[in-house]
């Protein structure tokens, strides 16, 4: 038996994360309650234009912090995919304010630029890594994890990574995710339903998340669409925030471990076509599963097939077919919520469909002619 099967694993939390606040108008006492925790006196804001210049959501997090004399300054020329040079000014931004921590407000762009500033910064600096404190206000999950994609110079998507770049706090507020766009909202909705599919097929991820990402399936597929009908509807968003949070469970693996293929197909297509993150998975997830029904292993099929359970489907009877019912639901809750989405949309030429294949799996890989058909099928 292979010692990455199921039946054999670690698990252990990530060392740096000391706690998730959650809750309608919790940020007013659970970021005190952070900055405490951590002793941060000065708090650099790091945020992205839109959220900054039409929504009142940084003002509120700016007054949280000017009541504590915690306030430092509000960086906010972070786009989308962190490109380098917002990284490099944000830096800038954060010795020039003294700062000792960082508090993110706003989706996964805000969140990986934080982790990306920090990163710079103990490269110039050694010693402890400075925290952050995340304050998502989408569903992409970024404050979850240990590593950050940024865009490099010639437009390419490049990673950090580090334990110690984990948020050490995390707030999940719904009041203030009211102000995010429609689309934007709904569409991270479908990347945490990546990231909640594709963990059942990550090497080393170990059964009891597993089944958190069930729970993540289930609620996503209720709560989506509930949403999507009432956009006040403070529970349901609440409850988005928590699948999203299951969906990207934190966690310490003994060995680096990707995603899967949506997310490898959806980073190179981000960044290189300024697709934004939750589109990219509206584009290729239903696709991916359908592939994996396949080519994944027996054990891959056995969990994929499963979730049908936990959205009160029926059985077809197969394995193959579960996982091929599994990616028809995908794609219907996609374009029930109006995210359905084609590459030729985007702008992304036909004629490179073949080199966004050839840079996610490699011409040489056995996979690389299926996926060069998937991404055909969903060009037009």
């Amino acid at each position: 038996m292979s010692a990455e099967s199921n039946l054999h694993g670690s698990y252990a939390y990530t060392d740096t994360l000391k706690g998730v606040f959650y809750g309608p108008g919790s940020v007013k006492t659970a970021l005190p309650k952070l900055l405490d925790m951590l002793g941060a006196k000065k708090a650099l804001i790091v945020t992205g234009k839109s959220l900054f210049n039409k929504t009142d959501v940084v003002k509120t997090v700016e007054s949280i912090l000017r009541e504590r004399d915690a306030y430092g300054a509000t960086f906010h020329d972070i786009g989308e995919h962190a490109p380098v040079a917002g990284i490099r000014a944000g830096l800038q931004k954060f010795k020039d304010a003294g700062a000792d921590v960082i508090v993110s407000v706003g989706g996964g762009s805000p969140v990986d630029a934080s982790k990306a500033i920090l990163y710079f910064l103990h490269q110039e600096r050694g010693g402890a890594y400075v925290p952050q404190i995340a304050i998502p206000t989408t569903l992409s999950a970024a404050e979850y994890t240990v590593g950050a994609g940024y865009t490099n110079e010639e437009g390419q998507k490049v990673g950090v990574n580090a334990p110690e770049l984990a948020p050490s706090g995390i707030i999940l507020d719904a009041e203030l995710t009211l102000a995010t766009p429609e689309r934007l909202w709904l569409s991270t909705g479908i990347r945490a339903l990546d990231h909640a599919v594709e963990n059942l097929y990550r090497p080393l991820l170990p059964p009891p998340i597993k089944h958190l990402c069930y729970a993540a399936l289930a609620d996503l597929f209720k709560y989506l669409p509930a949403s999507k009908a009432d956009p006040l509807d403070l529970e349901a968003r609440q409850k988005l925030q928590i699948a999203s949070w299951m969906s990207l469970w934190p966690l310490k693996l003994p060995k680096y471990s990707a995603l899967g293929l949506s997310h490898l197909l959806g980073h190179k297509l981000g960044a290189t076509y300024g697709i934004p993150h939750g589109i990219t998975s509206c584009l290729t997830l239903a696709s991916v599963v359908a592939l994996k029904a396949e080519t994944a292993s027996k054990e891959d099929k056995e969990w994929l097939a499963g979730a049908l359970f936990y959205l009160r489907k029926p059985s077809t009877g197969s394995l193959e077919g579960d996982i091929k019912q599994l990616s028809v639901e995908i794609q219907q809750l996609v374009d029930g919520l109006g995210l359905h989405s084609t590459l030729s949309q985007y702008k992304v030429p036909q004629n490179d469909v073949q080199t966004v294949a050839d840079r996610a799996v490699g011409k040489e890989d056995p996979l690389f002619p299926k996926v060069v058909g998937l991404l055909e099928s969903i060009y037009a």
